[in-house]
């Protein structure tokens, strides 16, 4: 697929970037290289500028610890939130994981009852219930349109949606949002949220290409169809995950 390009925002790369999230980005990378569009990656840092982060096709953030959260968050309020709502609200496609689904919603409710406010571009609220109760950890089975994806999950947050319809899938081994109505995710105009570490898109490589193609039919106005890759090993690596679950 040639003369076509992405630019890809990876938002604070140095501070969330948990449990291998940066192997997204590197799916991102190669699944374009073997296809031949032409992609640029622009890493998004407390102190790069917010023009920057505007000049992207698809963005990308990962999950981090409370501390590195904290540092991101008054980042965001202070300087890009509105940017990154821009973005997501303009149909920008996204890829927000743990950490960073958590931000784009009302708010977080920290395990000693404090709230600390979200951007509120997702609708929903994320609240921990504290140290007496299990962190939600482990391997996740989940189905969104008769299709299967793996993950590995690691939070005490339980996030609940305002409307479950907007669930990116249904859990069918985990614990999901909340350990409770089975909804794993959002899905927000073109953006996923969700708490699948493992990171995601190497063991599930068709949510790459849906980012990669909705961004490509985005930034060019035209039906976009991936050439397809041979995702043998994927899909073994990915059967004998669900085989166990």
């Amino acid at each position: 697929m040639t003369n076509k390009h992405l630019t890809i925002s990876w938002l604070y790369p140095e501070l969330m970037s948990t449990y291998g999230d940066r192997g997204n980005i590197i799916v991102l990378q190669k699944r374009c290289a073997w296809r031949e569009i032409d992609i640029k990656i622009e890493k998004i840092s407390i102190s790069t500028s917010e023009s920057k982060l505007a000049n992207c096709d698809l963005l990308f953030m990962g999950g981090a610890q409370d501390t590195q959260q904290e540092i991101v968050n008054n980042d965001l309020f202070n300087k890009k939130g509105e940017v990154l709502k821009e973005l997501i609200e303009d149909n920008i496609p996204g890829l927000f994981i743990c950490g960073a689904y958590q931000f784009l919603g009302k708010y977080y409710k920290t395990a000693e009852g404090k709230n600390l406010p979200g951007l509120g571009i997702f609708p929903l609220k994320t609240e921990n219930p504290g140290e007496k109760h299990p962190r939600l950890i482990g391997n996740i089975v989940i189905e969104r349109n008769r299709q299967k994806y793996v993950g590995f999950e690691n939070h005490g947050g339980r996030t609940y949606l305002e409307n479950p319809q907007m669930a990116f899938a249904k859990v069918l081994k985990g614990y999901g949002n909340n350990g409770k109505d089975k909804t794993e995710g959002i899905i927000y105009k073109n953006s996923i949220g969700t708490y699948l570490h493992g990171p995601i898109l190497p063991k599930n490589p068709e949510i790459a290409d849906w980012l990669i193609e909705t961004a490509l039919e985005r930034k060019y106005n035209e039906k976009i169809t991936l050439t397809p890759l041979d995702d043998s090993i994927e899909k073994a690596a990915q059967e004998i995950i669900i085989n166990r679950a």
